[in-house]
């Protein structure tokens, strides 16, 4: 809420990460005096500019993030109303270890959970306007069993000495009296400085409040905290700081942005779960029972074979990484490659540069991609079909390069599906329409694969007789697509007239109604429904008008996560589906309903003495991916990267600006130039990604610099962890969420003379036939006058 919030906290976000919003956003604060404080490694981009930097251990944000909660919770600063009415910290948790349903909510006869009322004590649903949760009692439910309250089972376990700042200071590298003096003002800014809407509103359960009181501490966390073994666990801790706070929503905290926020957990499941399958795969020809990603809520729902066996190629939704809502991409060419779970024909591929600079284990990665079967002599991967606007490193393993256009050259849908572009006070989508007309042999990719599923005759994209769906491609997918009835890719303009909005018929005059718009359409939420929209009665009824929720019901925050719990309980060999021996320990340990602390995976298996540096990268806020590296004016900014370290790393290790150093992980080795500075984590070191390149990829000549003193650390990361005792290795990723650990890395440095290029070094990409010239110089709007 940048025109409220009083107290500002950004943990692990680099300088891509919504870097225009975001900096209108902090100028906005600092205009206001409002304190910025920034928990990352490294001091850069808006961490340079924050109040307080604090250069945390990468990896331990989680662990200060409870030293807050322990303070919060011993100084009893914590906004109980708030937690009583918006979240499940009354909610019931049985207390009967060894049964089946030991740590699950208790449920009456009709499944609902319920609460021990503190007034009558007696025990109520949930749900009953009237009941007034106890957070801090205990009940014995009506078949003679204990239960306590999901608050109860936190403040125990956070009130522990091993989450005091004292016990975490070493660890996160942050002192404890300033982790002290952090948990105080955010409570002074929470509870101490309130903001207030004179604004009524009513709440889902029918009861009028005259005013919208806030608590205006407010947080931002991204891909730094996420991309660690244990980030899903991170988010989580940050997350429950908030509610414990009473900051989601409010006034001056954290606010929704339309479609959000969705029912927890959302209601998709991953689709090819047992019934939807035959011999394992899908059956050809006929189309899945619903989406590839989604939410699982139970063992039942993952997507593995009678045998327990992943299904899907990258392990997603499998004991190996059950809620993997995202998939796991950096594990698809090893598991194909290796025919693990099973040998694939065709690959796909959209994009990704997924043989570079989005790869772990960038050599692995090639040699994967150019496998051999020593008995046929035919590729591991049989058939690999790559979609790419630029002459990217993936291009060279491509059996078939369907050539991409740009962003300028076809249409695109900024949708209210995907990633929205709304603020927090309205709905908002968008189109991109083509402004040139492509003038060499491309097509925009979904076209492509919209006409690729007309000639499959996907059932999606044909009618009944076989004619085309979409015979317009995309821009007539946009109008006419509908997800569910009445809801598409765009909401504006929507019914035969174009009347109605969020809802309604496709309108087959749309795009021309948002070219008349300026591409954009936005709708104001209700002044009414701009705060509290979880448990806002209005701004549930709109959200339901909307298409954004199938029901105007609240949506109660999760402290204590019940999902997590049944996987639990799964990986101890309880209930109808447990989990294979070999999966048991790693489940029993990471699914816990309360957000955990865990060393690091690579940094738990390989000897601190020998690795005794974390390195992390981060993207400049010019930069997407590798996709910066086609502009001829960003090349001479981020033409060549360095690794950045901190000075008194470098004194002790005698390096100077500019030295090539040799950086060493259990995986890998490269050679590298230095750069010292002072705004990083002592025993961290640090570069910029995607600006190193395989000499003669992106059409740039062999020499370029970032060919030459461009590099990747990818080289040094393996996809896999190190080999267990038992001899499993599981992919190098969170094992809740399979989300990939790039974060994790150990490595050490050491300098090297005589060097005039980075190292390792890759044979140069051979130029394709039909690719232009290259130019040595570069020439823009020159006319023929002007000669």
């Amino acid at each position: 809420d940048w025109p409220l919030t009083k107290y500002f906290m950004l943990f692990g976000v680099a300088e891509d990460h919504d870097s225009n919003p975001i900096k209108i956003g902090l100028a906005t604060l600092r205009a206001r005096g409002v304190k910025i404080v920034s928990i990352n490694p490294v001091r850069t981009g808006y961490s340079a500019i924050a109040d307080e930097w604090l250069g945390i251990r990468p990896g331990t944000d989680g662990l200060f993030v409870l030293a807050l909660v322990h303070e919060l919770l011993r100084a009893g600063r914590v906004d109980a109303a708030y937690l009583a009415s918006y979240t499940n910290a009354g909610w019931l948790v049985i207390d009967d270890p060894g049964a089946d349903d030991h740590g699950l909510f208790a449920r009456d006869t009709a499944q609902r959970p319920l609460v021990r009322d503190r007034d009558s004590g007696r025990i109520v649903r949930a749900d009953d306007p009237s009941a007034r949760p106890d957070l801090k009692g205990e009940a014995i439910l009506a078949d003679g069993r204990r239960a306590v309250p999901s608050f109860r089972l936190l403040a125990e376990r956070y009130l522990d000495a091993r989450y005091a700042p004292d016990s975490v200071a070493a660890e996160t590298g942050i002192a404890a009296a300033t982790i002290r003096r952090i948990a105080a003002e955010l409570a002074h800014a929470a509870f101490d400085e309130e903001v207030v809407v004179e604004q009524p509103w009513t709440d889902w359960a029918g009861r009028r409040h005259e005013r919208m009181v806030g608590r205006p501490v407010s947080m931002h966390a991204m891909r730094g905290i996420s991309a660690h073994s244990n980030g899903f666990h991170t988010c989580r801790a940050i997350h429950v700081l908030q509610m414990l706070l009473g900051t989601i929503d409010t006034p001056g905290g954290f606010r929704y942005r339309p479609p959000f926020p969705r029912p927890i957990p959302p209601p998709p499941k991953p689709a090819g779960r047992k019934g939807e399958l035959a011999r394992g795969l899908p059956l050809p020809r006929s189309p899945l029972a619903g989406a590839p990603l989604g939410f699982p809520t139970a063992p039942e729902d993952l997507l593995v074979a009678a045998d327990g066996t992943p299904v899907r190629i990258d392990k997603a939704f499998s004991w190996e990484a059950p809620l993997a809502a995202h998939g796991l991409f950096h594990m698809v060419i090893h598991n194909a490659a290796a025919g693990d779970p099973y040998p694939i024909d065709t690959l796909l591929l959209y994009m990704a540069n997924a043989s570079w600079n989005t790869a772990m284990n960038t050599a692995g990665t090639m040699a994967n991609l150019a496998a051999t079967n020593p008995d046929t002599g035919e590729y591991r991967i049989p058939h690999i079909i790559y979609s790419d606007a630029y002459y990217s490193e993936m291009v060279a393993f491509a059996d078939l390069v369907l050539p991409d256009t740009t962003y300028l050259e076809r249409w695109d849908c900024i949708s209210l599906l995907d990633r929205p572009i709304s603020d927090a006070d309205a709905a908002a989508d968008a189109i991109r329409q083509p402004v040139v007309a492509p003038d060499r042999n491309v097509r925009p990719f979904q076209d492509v694969l919209i006409e690729l599923g007309a000639r499959l005759e996907l059932p999606g994209l044909v009618h009944a007789g076989g004619a085309p769906r979409y015979p317009g491609l995309y821009a007539d997918y946009i109008v006419n697509h509908e997800r569910k009835a009445g809801v598409g890719p765009l909401a504006g303009w929507r019914g035969a007239a174009g009347d109605k909005h969020g809802t309604g018929a496709p309108n087959p005059k749309q795009l021309d109604a948002y070219i008349a718009n300026g591409c954009f359409w936005r709708e104001e939420i209700p002044a009414a429904a701009r705060y509290f929209k979880h448990a806002n009665r209005d701004y549930l009824a709109w959200a339901e008008r909307m298409g954004f929720i199938d029901r105007a019901e609240p949506i109660i925050l999760q402290l204590y996560s019940e999902v997590l719990q049944r996987f639990r309980l799964a990986g101890e060999g309880k209930g109808a589906v447990v989990a294979p021996p070999q999966h048991r320990a790693r489940i029993a340990t990471y699914f816990d309903p309360l957000p955990i602390w865990y060393r690091p995976f690579e940094e738990a298996a390989v000897a601190a003495d020998e690795y005794p540096l974390h390195a992390i990268t981060q993207r400049p806020m010019a930069m997407y991916h590798s996709w910066g590296s086609q502009n001829a004016w960003l090349r001479q900014i981020h033409g060549e990267n360095r690794l950045f370290l901190h000075r008194d790393l470098g004194s002790a290790l005698g390096i100077a600006d500019e030295d090539w150093v040799e950086v060493t992980s259990h995986h890998g080795k490269i050679t590298v130039q230095a750069k010292l500075m002072d705004g990083v984590n002592r025993d961290t070191v640090w570069t910029w990604n995607a600006i190193g390149k395989r000499p003669g990829a992106w059409n740039l000549a062999p020499d370029a610099p970032e060919a030459q003193r461009g590099f990747l650390v990818n080289h040094l990361i393996s996809e896999l962890l190190p080999l267990r005792d038992d001899g499993m290795r599981y992919a190098n990723t969170d094992p809740v969420t399979g989300q990939a650990a790039w974060y994790d890395l150990r490595v050490r440095i050491a300098k090297v003379r005589d060097r005039v290029a980075s190292e390792p070094r890759t044979a140069p990409q051979a130029v394709p036939a039909g690719l232009n010239q290259r130019a040595s110089v570069l020439r823009f709007g020159k006319t023929e006058a002007s000669q």
